[in-house]
């Protein structure tokens, strides 16, 4: 039997250890990282490996120095939180590989490697815990490593920290609430054996509270603000492993214990959770259409994969619980290779901006290979990973559709935004692409190189997995990976997609592809630059692959909604900022400092609570 302590608590112990050592010595701490985080992957693959008799295993653990918390240390050994453990180990080792060339002494991250390790322990305690107490302790943790894990030399990052902080800090203190309401209506604390029905007052808001922490750290509408900003100025390799990978997976993994342990649906609610999903599909993408920004767009597209997730995990079916935590799976996997690109294309050219960059493909060929390979899957391409699980999710809308429910009535709607979502995915990477690896390349961009191979071999490895999980994802990788939801043959699903069938037509199309291109390359013939008129194509006139986009926001329907985003007013944190500092400047006035006025409102409080006790 593994000893789980050492799965959890060796990386927080080793990352505490870690602040001794001074920050010249950081190629060390990433080596001692390196070994600690292989540790871990080794100890959850082992985990994931462990059969028992029953569907769920309760594992006691003992803490010798401080015996009287040993009843909260209650660890739940089921198949969900052993898959989602498997892959914080996988990402935990592949991102502190890509770290170690990264985070160079150039980078202003201090204790970047302690933060990272104490991040990488409480994330699976969390997915580990049975007892509430016990996860909420270890979520409240990673609000405050998520925080340190921003740059924060200047004004812009440090204002983002800031947001990070309060957006995650309030919903943390909400989920505190909800959980309190639950151990007042069970008495229990116990994930396991807690079943509520959303159906009276306290139950929703028990269920609303859990909700707005599980949003909140996945990055859903309307908590998903500081997504796009922590994914602009936080370093490439944090962006890669939070808000890309950890924080998805722990959002939506704290999502499915609301939808399936701890509460029964009712139909409010799941219809509730459709229309949330729909509206950070479509919200998301339409905000990534308009950037230029290439890690901002990254973010909104980590905001608008989430509305699948949801979408999947709404329709309580097997099929759709299914195809919502694969989902969770390939996007973690390709928006976490997507970011790391994005840090190489940074690391070499020192730019993010759209329009700074273009024609890197040859340059950064593997960068350009891997990135391609992350686009196309996000957008939802066969036979790659992200087509498959977004098709799954699309089957289980149509079988959702024959139930009684009117959330089950309008389950086209679910599909045909859905599907809007995905094709408006494309044409934004079509952008990505274009506007970074294709086209002229920049007369500041002509000493780029490709990346070393610390920092390749993460993406390449990223970019063979969503390979893998595409092509063998009927017969092998959801039957062995997600058979706990109750999922079966994947043969017998309604319209299923022959996808080895379909991979080796692919795979003939690109080599035929390749020897046309041969072919055509045998005869000798001159070369020379592009000319228009007889002119040499000047700088003036290359294309733009951010031109076409502009169009869009300025259409009239279009603009408005765009002209109050960038006011923020659909931005909750500033909302709720407004509100604060409207009551402070209210109090403000209201303390003048006059004597009368002071005795006024005094007499107003005497009065109110007059009427409160008469009534």
């Amino acid at each position: 039997m593994i000893d789980f302590r050492f799965l959890i608590f060796m990386p927080i112990v080793i990352g505490i250890v870690l602040f001794i050592l001074p920050e010249s010595l950081k190629l060390i701490k990433g080596l001692l990282s390196l070994i600690v985080t292989g540790t871990t992957l080794y100890l959850s693959v082992s985990l994931f490996a462990f059969s028992s008799a029953e569907p769920t295993e309760l594992y006691q653990m003992s803490c010798v120095f401080l015996p009287a918390i040993n009843s909260f240390l209650i660890l739940n050994l089921d198949g969900l939180s052993k898959l989602i453990t498997l892959f914080i180990g996988l990402f935990g080792f592949l991102y502190t590989i890509y770290s170690i060339a990264y985070v160079t002494k150039k980078k202003k991250l201090f204790n970047y490697y302690s933060f990272f390790l104490i991040t990488i322990g409480a994330s699976f305690g969390a997915v580990l815990a049975d007892n509430l107490l016990f996860f909420v302790t270890l979520w409240g943790l990673l609000g405050l490593t998520l925080y340190k894990l921003i740059k924060s030399h200047d004004d812009q990052s440090s204002a983002t920290a800031k947001k990070t902080l309060i957006l995650i800090g309030a919903s943390d203190s909400i989920l505190i609430m909800g959980i309190g309401i639950i151990f007042r209506m069970t008495g229990s604390l116990s994930i396991s054996s807690v079943n509520i029905a959303t159906s009276g007052v306290l139950a929703s808001i028990a269920f609303l509270s859990l909700l707005v922490a599980s949003f909140t750290k996945a990055g859903a509408f309307p908590f998903h603000t500081w997504v796009p900003d922590y994914a602009q100025d936080a370093p490439a390799s944090s962006s890669a492993f939070l808000p890309a990978s950890l924080d998805k997976l722990l959002g939506i993994y704290l999502l499915a214990r609301i939808c399936l342990d701890i509460f029964e649906l009712t139909s409010w609610a799941t219809l509730m959770l459709l229309i949330i999903g729909s509206i950070t599909i479509i919200t998301a993408v339409m905000m990534a259409l308009v950037q230029h920004n290439l890690k901002k767009l990254l973010g909104y597209h980590a905001v608008s994969q989430v509305g699948y997730m949801i979408t999947g995990l709404a329709l309580g079916t097997p099929l759709g619980v299914a195809a919502g935590l694969f989902h969770l799976i390939n996007n973690a996997i390709y928006k976490g290779g997507l970011f790391l690109t994005a840090g190489n294309v940074e690391k070499r050219t020192g730019k993010e901006e759209l329009d700074d960059l273009g024609g890197l493909s040859k340059y950064m060929p593997l960068t350009f290979l891997a990135a391609l390979v992350f686009a196309l899957s996000i957008s939802g391409i066969p036979p790659l990973n992200g087509f498959y699980s977004k098709w799954m999710i699309y089957l289980g809308i149509i079988e959702f559709g024959s139930g009684p429910g009117i959330a089950n009535k309008l389950w086209m709607v679910w599909l045909i935004l859905s599907l809007l979502g995905s094709s408006l995915t494309l044409a934004s990477f079509v952008k990505f692409i274009s506007g970074i690896y294709l086209g002229r390349r920049k007369d500041h961009l002509q000493t780029v190189r490709e990346v070393n191979f610390l920092m390749w071999l993460p993406q390449t490895v990223l970019a063979l997995l969503c390979i893998i999980f595409g092509v063998f994802a009927a017969n092998w990788i959801v039957p062995s990976l997600f058979g706990f939801t109750g999922v079966s043959d994947a043969g017998a699903w309604i319209g299923e997609w022959p996808v080895q069938m379909v991979s080796i037509l692919i795979l003939i199309s690109i080599i035929v592809g390749f020897i046309i291109y041969w072919i055509g390359t045998l005869k000798t013939r001159r070369t020379c630059d592009s000319f228009i008129g007889g002119e040499q194509l000047q700088e003036e006139f290359s294309y733009s692959s951010v031109e076409f986009y502009k169009t869009i926001a300025a259409l009239k329907f279009f603009a408005f909604f765009y002209d109050k985003a960038q006011k923020k007013w659909f931005d909750i944190y500033y909302i709720g900022k407004g509100i604060v500092l409207g009551f402070s400047s209210l109090l403000s006035w209201c303390h003048s400092g006059i004597l009368s006025t002071y005795m006024t409102w005094m007499f107003a409080g005497i009065t109110i609570l007059f009427i409160i006790l008469l009534l």
